[in-house]
């Protein structure tokens, strides 16, 4: 297939969001909810007096994520599984009978978009953050600033997608929202108390991939080991949300 062929299956997949108030909310929402919580204890911190011992103000500036990720998980499970509500799949593979091209064109523009806007989100809590914290913030220049800027939009877009690839496999969005939101936000925060040194704990998809918004990472994983562990994760939902479409009936 030639890049004319794609570009009309590409268009096709950005009209479907574009017109959809739902999935157009829940992506506003990731740049609401993120920046929202991340300026709010930025605020919080900077009224404080002294500084704690190990404190990150880097990290500090992205603590609205946990909740901003909660609408990327939202968007990327709509996006997908609204496909099949009421037979839609039917009339898109109708038009792009090529199954693999269809997913990876959904998810491309899945991908792409909130890539977007997660690193205009990022950007806007490290300005607006580093603001709020008033002495105690850093500037742009300050060791793993940029990298955490770049990384939380990084984590953003992956996020969606691992949400995008377990939507293919389960064709539902509450079914991926009420398995995956609270395996994120807590499953690796129960396990890390209970568990001393973190261990296999390291290796869930937010522990790692969540390692690039630090300043000055510990733990068995730096920034990109724990993105590249994170990008295992997202690429076993898309693997199997591929052969899930592949292999069933629409």
């Amino acid at each position: 297939m030639t890049m004319s062929s794609i570009v009309p299956v590409l268009h096709s997949e950005w009209l479907k969001i574009r017109s959809v108030r739902s999935q157009c909310v829940t992506l506003a929402a990731v740049f609401a909810a993120t920046v929202g919580f991340s300026v709010l204890m930025c605020a919080t911190l900077g009224a404080e007096e002294g500084a704690e011992a190990g404190f990150d103000p880097v990290r500090a500036s992205f603590f609205g994520l946990n909740f901003g990720q909660i609408a990327a998980i939202c968007f990327g499970a709509i996006a997908v599984a609204g496909e099949y509500r009421a037979g839609a799949i039917r009339v898109s593979l109708a038009a792009v009978p090529r199954r693999g091209v269809f997913y990876a064109a959904k998810l491309a523009v899945i991908g792409l978009l909130t890539l977007a806007v997660g690193l205009v989100t990022s950007t806007t809590c490290f300005v607006l953050g580093q603001a709020a914290l008033g002495d105690r913030g850093v500037g742009i220049g300050a060791p793993g600033a940029l990298r955490s800027v770049v990384g939380c939009g990084l984590y953003l877009a992956l996020i969606t997608l691992f949400a995008a690839g377990l939507a293919a496999v389960l064709r539902s969005a509450p079914a991926v929202m009420g398995i995956l939101i609270p395996f994120l936000l807590m499953l690796s925060f129960v396990l890390g108390d209970v568990s001393e040194g973190g261990g296999w704990v390291d290796f869930l998809p937010d522990r790692a991939g969540q390692q690039i918004l630090l300043q000055h990472p510990d733990g068995p994983l730096n920034p990109w080991t724990g993105t590249g562990v994170l990008v295992l994760w997202v690429g076993a939902a898309l693997w199997a949300g591929n052969r899930r479409l592949s292999r069933r009936d629409a």
